[in-house]
């Protein structure tokens, strides 16, 4: 999936000089082979981007060092619904769990041809029961959207692009560690190449959220390596453009009605794309855990959150708001509205009190619009201090305050004190880590982006 997506974006910055030889490298499937009674058609064009565990070409030494060892399921890792709208100038990704309660429809053994029926089961095991046939026709019955082209990569591809690229960088606020994969990361920026990345992307067993919270890092890598694609000249470099080419085309699986020229005629429209070109998503989850006999935990959509996102996309409607022109929001652990400030002026300016008051709540922060006066009146550095049971809310806050020091107290409760000092000027715009925005949770690509 990624890199297909790249040759998307950069097809068009070469030419056929490059591309041209693409047709004949691509595995082909057929995926829509005697389907019948499909969704009518909208605006746009919707691809279904597939992930696999496969993993036969990874060597033993990776396979060690990225935790890669357990036998592949045959099924979807990934499986994201992309829509570019009419005009080309804008890229709507949404994830579906991949453990998604779903009806698949009656179909046949792709291998033996023998009938089955019609039955629940999750949505990453519709590709081991019957292939890419079987997990398109899934996925139109769940969304009511017409699949027009199908795109299938595999671990060794998506390793082997981000290397290619020179990796990706993702920040984090937070530390991130998961046993399971052996993702290891500190809180900050890291430089990712593609083994590492894949760590990244694969990871659940991070926090709570599970596969849900998974597929927001796998959209954040997204964003960051669409930044990474347009922004360092990478596709816009024959010689460079060719060996990505060389590298993705081992292991991508497409449907027949996308080769070379469809490549080429999008990268042309798409030479402007950049990270806010891009908006993500995941389906609006009604039930995260919902258990059926024989197959277990099940992830169930919302029935009217998720009809509005699918009806937003067959009519090629954006899903991410408008957002006011500004300085960009930095990333924080937790959201500004969960953190309760007391402001204190420190210093003899009168008013400098109330000015950080309103600042602060101006961002977001929920201050209690009653600032006082502080105990200092000499106060150079503004002051935060804090309970350390409460750190994480200090620490995100201090992001928005450039400068300011932070003291812990033990025992001070969950509100945090901050005292203005003559130093204090601006509050920086801070939003949590995974914001949902608008009807449909969506972020563009420059909002989940490293600063």
């Amino acid at each position: 999936m990624t890199g297909l997506s790249v040759l998307v974006l950069g097809a068009g910055g070469v030419g056929h000089a490059v591309v041209s030889g693409l047709d004949t490298g691509i595995d082909r499937v057929d995926p829509f082979k005697d389907m019948k009674n499909r969704p009518s058609a909208g605006v746009g064009t919707n691809l279904l981007l597939v992930g696999t565990d496969g993993r036969d070409r990874i060597t033993p030494q990776e396979k060690r060092r990225y935790r890669l060892g357990g036998a592949p399921c045959h099924c979807t890792d990934t499986v994201m619904l992309v829509h570019l709208s009419a005009d080309k100038k804008r890229a709507s990704v949404v994830s579906l769990p991949r453990d998604s309660y779903a009806e698949v429809p009656e179909h046949r053994a792709p291998d033996t041809g023998a009938p089955h029926p019609a039955r629940p089961m999750k949505l990453n095991a519709a590709y081991a029961e019957g292939g890419p046939n079987l997990t398109v026709r899934t996925v139109e019955n769940m969304t009511g959207i017409k699949i027009d082209h199908y795109l299938e990569v595999d671990f060794t591809s998506f390793m082997r692009t981000v290397d290619t690229l020179g990796g990706v960088r993702i920040c984090t606020p937070r530390p991130l560690k998961d046993t399971y994969t052996g993702l290891d990361l500190a809180a900050g920026p890291h430089d990712l190449n593609g083994g590492q990345a894949l760590q990244y992307v694969r990871s659940r067993h991070i926090d709570g959220a599970a596969d849900l919270g998974r597929m927001q890092r796998q959209q954040k890598f997204l964003a960051s390596l669409i930044e990474r694609a347009t922004g360092s000249g990478v596709l816009l470099n024959p010689v460079k453009l060719r060996d990505v080419v060389s590298t993705v085309l081992g292991s991508v699986r497409a449907d027949g009605g996308f080769g070379a020229e469809q490549m080429l005629e999008l990268g042309r429209a798409m030479q402007g794309f950049s990270p806010s070109s891009s908006e993500f998503t995941s389906v609006p989850v009604g039930n995260p855990s919902h258990p059926v006999e024989g197959i277990g935990s099940t992830v169930t959509w919302d029935p009217v959150k998720s009809k509005k996102l699918f009806r937003a996309l067959r009519e090629d409607e954006p899903l991410a708001p408008a957002r006011p022109a500004g300085p960009r929001a930095l990333p924080v652990d937790v959201d500004p509205k969960l953190i309760r400030i007391q402001v204190y002026n420190g210093t003899p300016r009168d008013g400098l009190g109330q000015k950080a008051d309103d600042a602060l709540r101006a961002t977001g922060f929920d201050t209690t619009r009653a600032p006082l006066n502080g105990d200092a009146h000499d106060l150079e550095h503004t002051l935060v201090t804090y309970d350390p049971r409460w750190d994480r809310s200090a620490k995100s806050l201090a992001v928005a305050l450039p400068g300011a020091r932070l003291h812990p107290v033990k025992g001070q409760g969950p509100t945090i004190r901050v005292t203005a000092g003559t130093d204090f000027g601006e509050v920086r715009r801070v939003r949590a880590e995974d914001p949902e925005s608008g009807p449909y949770g969506a972020v563009t690509g420059d909002q989940v982006v490293c600063p």
